[in-house]
């Protein structure tokens, strides 16, 4: 077994455990490493495995490209080198490839990274200093250090001495972190607590010295879901030539439709011309009584 791997600090979730219990729990995406150096007792007096992974460059130069070259893995960019100690190097060879299985839920883990940034930073917020007193004519004294010296012996200020001064960006390291649970599925780990770092950062994973955890229960930690391939669309030419029929089929059955109404209007009749024939004799008659009454009044 390699004794640790190399990671990147995801974030934070919560997850339930078997029992139940709320875990607040940091994702670590760890791995895959890649072997890319053994150390042997016989040659180098020491058993150790050196892995790499992705770093923040994006470039090999060429002694670096000349070092992975026999791994195989000069063009996987492995700009980040580890060496960690193992039980027998002899059982791994160059090339291999190591994953989060070899960290079980319920043991423990140490994890290291570079804390944040925080720039100058004075003492009250660097070592959480109380200031000095906000009366009696302290107008200005509300962060300041104080005395950093004890006069005239020893005279000068010790090395160390809890001032202001550059916080943060320093290896941090939090001893035995629970497992709570893994998925390698997705080369994640996740551990009971928090992990120093931003999100993205990367992070060193060691087993710790703590015994495994008796009697724990993980959460169930649903699979990825795999991505089904699409159903076979038809080609855009079949969709076209399918389209086409359907529209040559719709105007036929307007065609047909029109012909139906045509075939069910009812036959012109004869009753209009009679009604008209009427109209024009109760015309005449009306003339022929007018010209009547003319006569008589003459």
């Amino acid at each position: 077994m390699i004794h640790g791997m190399l990671g990147r600090k995801v974030g934070m979730m919560r997850l339930y455990d078997g029992a139940g219990r709320a875990r607040g729990v940091t994702a670590i995406q760890l791995g895959p490493n890649t072997v890319t150096q053994l150390r042997t007792e016989e040659r180098d007096g020491y058993s150790a495995v050196q892995v790499g992974m992705r770093g923040n460059r994006k470039r090999l130069n060429r002694p670096s490209r000349g070092h992975l070259r026999a791994s195989g893995a000069e063009g996987e960019t492995l700009t980040l080198l580890r060496e960690f100690p193992a039980d027998n190097a002899g059982d791994h060879a160059l090339g291999d490839v190591i994953t989060v299985e070899q960290f079980e839920a319920g043991s423990y883990v140490n994890v290291s990274g570079t804390s944040k940034g925080r720039g100058f930073a004075g003492g009250v917020k660097r070592w959480g200093f109380h200031g000095g007193p906000k009366t009696h004519g302290q107008s200005d004294r509300h962060r300041a250090p104080g005395s950093v010296g004890a006069g005239t012996t020893p005279g000068k200020v010790w090395k160390g001495q809890k001032m202001a001064g550059h916080m943060g960006a320093r290896t941090v390291s939090v001893l035995n972190l629970l497992v709570v649970a893994t998925d390698p599925s997705r080369d994640l780990l996740f551990v009971e607590g928090s992990v120093p770092g931003p999100p993205n950062g990367i992070v060193q994973v060691t087993p710790g010295r703590k015994a495994p955890l008796a009697d724990y229960e993980p959460p169930e930690i649903a699979a990825a879901a795999a991505i089904e391939p699409p159903a076979d669309e038809p080609e855009p030419e079949a969709i076209e030539a399918v389209e086409s029929d359907n529209v040559e089929a719709a105007e036929e059955e307007a065609v047909e439709a029109e012909a139906q109404t045509e075939d069910t209007e009812p036959e012109d009749t004869d009753d209009e011309p009679e009604a008209t024939n009427a109209a024009d004799t109760e015309a005449d008659d009306d003339e022929a009584d007018d010209e009547s009454a003319e006569e008589q009044d003459e």
